[in-house]
């Protein structure tokens, strides 16, 4: 007999049908929310995906040129107006110097003196070789008279009288030969005493007592060094951007370590009227006046010039610059945080900031320190720039 159809057992499977429906309907919601969660997982990867792509920069705005100008402050050497050394110019031993370093001489003052035995033998025989030539010449001058007058009475040959002449010529010419080489000795017995060429001061002695001297300055080292420092001679590379500002009315402010808080007026003297193509620089030559002597040659200077703003010109700091294969750059963002790369002209060059005299407008945003790959047209996230950076 079967009992499968009977109440009891059909209770029993309505339990097992609604508890399998149950199971069912749980895997399915959870199929569905494993589904819902990869989605939203994926969405959110998307997200922070392309908010990681996105670029946050800082950015400031162009600023009017100072319309006082700036100041260009360049390294200058200073030199004395007239530095020349001295040299011996007759060869002998040193027999006494009379002045040291930082002594201040006039000209034709007696700085040394040589002791120079050999020139004075040397003029004692040119002496004797004068009167040797001058009894010479007079004698042959005499003898050549006296055969001319012979001559008129046809007593001696032309030809006699003519060689009593000639010997009469060549005497006096070796006379004059002797009187040049006694001149000669003179003067470099004069030599022997070695005196200051013009005003100044003594700034190097390298010579003493007993040494030996020889003649010239390029087989020894120089005896003094003297300088005229009443007025100075300054130096000055300016960069070829600037060279159109160096005039002939053109001064500079020149400060010295040696005297802080204090500045002197320097004026163009001239320029090199070329641009050297090993540093792109102009040489430039000032005057400093120095009747007091505050200053000292050789040192060394900061000379600041005073340079006009360009007209409608922009500044920048100097980390806003992209370079690129068809020149210099700028990045800027617009209203909508796109990247538009603008070709700018560059002006003066300030060292921390450069001068933009094209292709800026005071109202552009342009970025700070851009990357390098930094493409026209990409997206970015603006955030404010430190004040150290906005500052700079």
């Amino acid at each position: 007999m079967h009992a499968s159809n009977t109440p009891q057992t059909r209770i029993h499977m309505n339990g097992f049908a609604r508890v399998g429906a149950v199971i069912a309907i749980a895997a399915l919601a959870l199929v569905l929310w494993s589904i819902f969660s990869a989605h939203r997982a994926a969405a959110k990867l998307a997200t922070a995906t392309d908010d990681a792509a996105i670029v946050t920069v800082s950015t400031t705005h162009p600023k009017p040129s100072d319309p006082k100008g700036s100041e260009l402050i360049l390294p200058g050497s200073v030199q004395a107006n007239i530095d020349a050394p001295i040299y011996a110019r007759t060869s002998g031993y040193l027999k006494r110097w009379l002045v040291d370093i930082g002594t201040r001489v006039k000209a034709g003052q007696l700085l040394a003196e040589i002791d120079t035995p050999e020139v004075q033998q040397q003029l004692s025989q040119a002496e004797a070789d004068v009167d040797n030539a001058e009894a010479n010449s007079k004698i042959a001058t005499v003898t050549a008279d006296r055969w001319e007058s012979l001559r008129k009475t046809d007593s001696v040959s032309r030809q006699d009288a003519d060689e009593k002449a000639s010997l009469a010529a060549a005497s006096k010419a070796q006379l004059q030969a002797a009187n040049a080489n006694l001149r000669r000795l003179r003067d470099l017995s004069g030599f022997q005493r070695i005196v200051a060429p013009f005003d100044g001061v003594i700034t190097a002695r390298d010579t003493d007592v007993g040494r030996l001297i020889a003649a010239g300055g390029g087989s020894g080292p120089e005896l003094f060094r003297i300088s005229d420092e009443r007025q100075l001679r300054l130096y000055v590379r300016v960069p070829q951007a600037f060279a159109p500002l160096m005039g002939p009315t053109t001064t500079a402010a020149v400060a010295f370590p040696d005297h802080p808080g204090t500045t002197f007026t320097a004026r163009m003297d001239s320029t090199a009227n070329a641009i050297d193509p090993a540093t792109n620089t102009l040489l430039v030559q000032l005057k400093v006046d120095n009747a007091n002597g505050a200053l000292l040659p050789g040192a060394y200077a900061d000379v600041h010039f005073k340079v006009p703003p360009g007209a409608q010109s922009l500044q920048l700091p100097a980390n806003t610059l992209l370079f690129r294969s068809d020149g210099i750059h700028v990045a800027t963002v617009d209203a909508n945080g796109l990247v538009i790369l603008k070709p700018i002209i560059i002006g003066r060059d300030y060292g921390s900031a450069i001068e933009v005299v094209n292709g800026l407008t005071p109202q552009d945003e342009v970025i700070l320190s851009p990357p390098d790959s930094l493409l026209d047209h990409a997206h970015v996230r603006v955030v404010a720039a430190p004040k150290s950076a906005a500052g700079a």
